[in-house]
């Protein structure tokens, strides 16, 4: 059931809100008091609210609209998205990179293999099921991740800079490669989630291309040799953990194209 501005501010001490709900035969319909897991300031407008029904209990999601100022940035915050970690990130006031989402490659195998022990059974309605635990597992882990990336842009006053994968879905490895790549890397959601955290904060964001920025070395520029999680420049010798060098190439390509004393933001070419 979808509701239009149908949330109410109560301030009582049942509920601080009051959420309308239209019922066939009762005038008026009803108020029923909710709980939200933050505020609603005065400074929102209630554009929407779902009613959702999840295991015999119910709950509301609400959109609410409010006018945010951009914020100008002072540093670049690079985030490089990968298997062995989900997120790898390097800011321009601190190259110590800050690694993210090591547990998600366990919790994810967990899953694979467990399902394909229930399949081997024919348990078909409990494969459904932990699907839908893995999913929210997964998706609390990658709220908490981008939470912390949005929240480190902020300290720094930084702009967020994503890599952005394209076609990496046809440059497969290897059969387990490409198993972990389309069940095992959702990288699509965390890109999401950042997203919408940096902009209802106003930190700028934006993405550039992930080319090569895998197998170049960032202190050089020649080619190098990835070897599992690690990177080696064959022309100077560079050796450190492949992630890092990948945020450390989104970061110089970004770099760059800071805004200067109140310019407007250039968004720089991926090719």
């Amino acid at each position: 059931m979808i509701l239009r501005r149908d949330v109410y501010r109560a301030d009582t001490k049942l509920t601080p809100y009051w959420l309308k709900i239209p019922i066939y035969g009762v005038k008026g319909g009803i108020n029923a008091p909710i709980k939200t897991h933050e505020p609603i300031t005065e400074d929102m407008v209630c554009r929407e609210a779902k009613i959702v029904r999840r295991k015999g209990e119910w709950f509301v999601y609400i959109t609410v609209e409010k006018e945010v100022e951009e914020r100008n940035p002072k540093s670049v915050l690079a985030v490089d998205l990968g298997i062995r970690w989900t997120a790898t990130t390097v800011n321009s006031n601190n190259p110590k990179p800050k690694f993210y989402g090591k547990e998600l490659r366990r919790i994810k195998g967990h899953y694979f293999y467990l399902r394909r022990t229930l399949a081997l059974k024919k348990v078909y309605r409990a494969i459904k099921k932990i699907g839908h635990k893995e999913r929210r597992v997964v998706n609390d882990i990658l709220h908490k991740i981008s939470r912390t990336i949005v929240n480190e842009a902020l300290q720094n006053g930084s702009i967020i800079v994503l890599g952005e994968l394209k076609a990496i879905r046809k440059n497969g490895k290897g059969r387990r490669f490409n198993r972990k790549l389309n069940s095992g890397f959702p990288y699509h959601r965390l890109t999401r989630f950042i997203e919408y955290k940096a902009r209802w904060l106003g930190i700028k964001l934006i993405k550039v291309s992930e080319k090569n920025t895998s197998k170049t070395c960032h202190r050089c520029g020649h080619t190098g040799l990835r070897v599992g999680s690690l990177f080696k420049c064959p022309k100077c010798g560079y050796l450190c953990n492949a992630d890092h060098n990948g945020a450390m190439n989104i970061l110089k390509r970004a770099t760059g194209y800071m805004p200067i004393a109140g310019a407007p933001f250039t968004v720089p070419r991926t090719r």
